[in-house]
Order: structure tokens, then sequence, then C-alpha cells
């Protein structure tokens, strides 16, 4: 497909493809890692451990756009981005994540530990190479094995603090993992006809909406205990156990009023509340385990 003319790209279209919302979200998630693992860490640090977090998804995103312009101009929720408007060169933009790629990695390193620096690199890796290049364009299990590299920001929170990689710290990417099928198909089934048009194999164009609603309620079911289960790893108490038990079942209901929907409402709904129920689960266990809400 023919590239736009490229207009003169400036601050606001280089931030754009870091996709600020998508890494609002890994941030705060590797935030909480951060904040609920056991041990001490200088502040200073801290904050550069979350800066790197923050600067490697943001690579991964720019490098995403690079790998992904053909597909972003024929998709009404993307043909809006800076690549397929030509405000950014596609190289420009490759290059612009690489070097922020290899930037966090390297300041991960030095600054805080190799085991953190190791994990960023491996979800950066895996974003890139794995989902984007591998998976998206080829199975309908794109946003289930791709998920994973959703998963790793808490694990690295984690490692910046303890330097290794706990059974607490696998949790956490496991709660991550399990949640993004059912919140990404809820966005494939409002947005089936994008994805159709792009030709990317999502569930609900594959295998139909009933499949795909049958897959998102059996991945919520699967959530809701791993959503407690911090508790019975001991770094959270009965505080965040009964909101994640409430944050989860509110997640099924939406789910099975997906189920029972035919329009778009319920999908667009919990895809929502996908968002919400994230930020609440883990903003609720760094307060468990940081202020001794449960005693």
């Amino acid at each position: 497909m023919e590239q736009p003319e490229t207009a003169l790209a400036g601050p606001g279209d280089y931030f754009a493809l870091l996709k600020p919302r998508v890494v609002s979200l890994v941030v705060f998630s590797g935030l909480a890692g951060l904040l609920v693992a056991p041990g001490e860490i200088h502040p200073l640090i801290a904050a550069v451990a979350v800066l790197c977090i923050a600067v490697g998804a943001g690579a991964s995103g720019a490098i995403n756009m690079w790998y992904d312009r053909d597909i972003d101009a024929v998709m009404d929720r993307t043909r809006q981005r800076p690549i397929p408007m030509g405000r950014v060169a596609p190289g420009d933009a490759l290059g612009f994540g690489v070097v922020l790629a290899t930037g966090a990695v390297a300041l991960m390193g030095l600054a805080v530990n190799f085991a953190a620096a190791a994990l960023l690199a491996v979800a950066t890796l895996f974003y890139v190479f794995v989902y984007t290049i591998w998976l998206k364009r080829r199975t309908p299990q794109n946003i289930v094995i791709g998920g994973a590299a959703g998963a790793f920001p808490p694990m690295i929170g984690w490692a910046a603090v303890t330097g290794s990689v706990g059974l607490e710290s696998l949790l956490l990417f496991a709660l991550i993992f399990f949640w993004t099928p059912p919140h990404f198909w809820a966005l494939a089934l409002y947005r089936n006809g994008d994805y159709a048009r792009a030709g990317i194999p999502m569930l609900p164009v594959v295998a139909g909406k009933t499949e795909t609603k049958k897959q998102m309620i059996l991945y919520t079911v699967l959530l809701i205990p791993l959503g407690v289960a911090p508790v019975w790893f001991g770094f959270v108490g009965w505080v965040y156990g009964s909101a994640a038990a409430l944050l989860g079942l509110i997640f099924l209901a939406a789910a099975i009023a997906v189920w029972f929907d035919r329009t778009d409402k319920s999908a667009k709904r919990m895809f929502g509340y996908s968002i919400f129920y994230l930020f609440a689960l883990f903003a609720v266990m760094v307060a468990d385990a940081t202020l001794g809400l449960s005693g």
C-alpha cells in the first residue's frame, strides 16, 4: 500500500507512537509489582525502574506501529495513527522504537539490576517478534499467546526490588495473562469488521461471535480464583481478597451479559470495565500490601 507523503513530525506524533493509553496500564501494573514485592528499594532506583518499564513498553508500541502500518491504514480504529496519516516516516518510527528499547534495557541493567533488565528485554522481544510479527496475522490465538508480553510488567517491578522471579510474581503474570483474552475479545467483538477488513484472524472473525463469547466466559471464570490467589500466597489479606472476588464476579456478569446481547453494547461495556478491573485490582493490592488494610 502506498504511503502518504510524510509531513514534518512534531513531538506529539512521536509521543503517540508510544501508545500512551496502553503504556499507562503497563506502568501501573509494573509499579504495583514493585510496591508489593518484599524488600527495600531506593525511591530513585524505583523511579528509574518504572521509567524503564514505561519507555520499553512505549518502544514496543512504536515498533508495532512500524510493522503494522499497512493494516493500521485500513482500520477505522487505527487509521489516525502518525504513520498512516503521513506524519512520521516508517523508518523514523522504527529507529525511534529501537533506540528507546535498547536504552531502556541498558538503563535498567546498569541502574537497577540485570534480572529486571533481562525480563524487560524478553517482554520487548516477545511483543515485537512473537506477537506482532509471528502471531498477530497468523492465528486467532494471537491474543492468548501474545498476551504474555503485557503480563511481564509486574514481574519486572518485582525483580527490580528482589533481583529474582518468585512464585508470587508468576502469579501476577498469570493474572494479566488470563485477563487479556476477554479484554481484547470484547474489543474484537464490536470492531469485528475492522479486523476482517484488515485480514487479522481475531477469534470473532475466524470462529464467530458465539464461540468468542463462550471463550470470554471461560477465561473470566478462570480469572476469578487467580484474582483471589494472592491472598493464599500471603502478601495481601482479606480486604484485597474480598475486593478481588467482587470485581471478578462483576467481570463475569459482564461476560454473561455479552453472551445474551445481540448488539455491541455489552461488549463495549465489558471492554471498558475490563480496564477498570485491572486498575482497581492492582490498586487495592498495593493499598492492602503497603498500608496493612487487612491488619
